[in-house]
């Protein structure tokens, strides 16, 4: 199944808005804002893809457009494909 990555127009604190969190129906993207201590230390939002459904509702919730299915993200932006699964491998 596919997965939706998050890549770079989401780092820092200009793109971290959670608005994807908020539409997300199986809580795959983090750190939410109430996990203040992680959210603040996080240079962007990753997304889980062993919990992602493809459901695609992140993506238009995203004012940064930051957010693309894992087989269409930028040639410029694979490696964010890595790093997404690699901070949930972290945990």
């Amino acid at each position: 199944m596919a997965t939706y990555v998050i890549c770079e127009p989401c780092k820092g604190e200009g793109g971290k808005d959670t608005a994807c969190v908020d539409v997300c129906p199986v809580d795959c993207i983090h750190p939410r804002r109430d996990e203040e201590a992680e959210f603040k230390a996080a240079e962007m939002l990753y997304i889980n893809p062993d919990e992602c459904i493809d459901c695609g509702a992140c993506q238009p919730a995203c004012p940064v457009e930051a957010i693309f299915r894992d087989e269409e993200v930028p040639e410029k932006w694979h490696e964010y494909i890595r790093i997404n699964a690699e901070h949930y491998e972290a945990k």
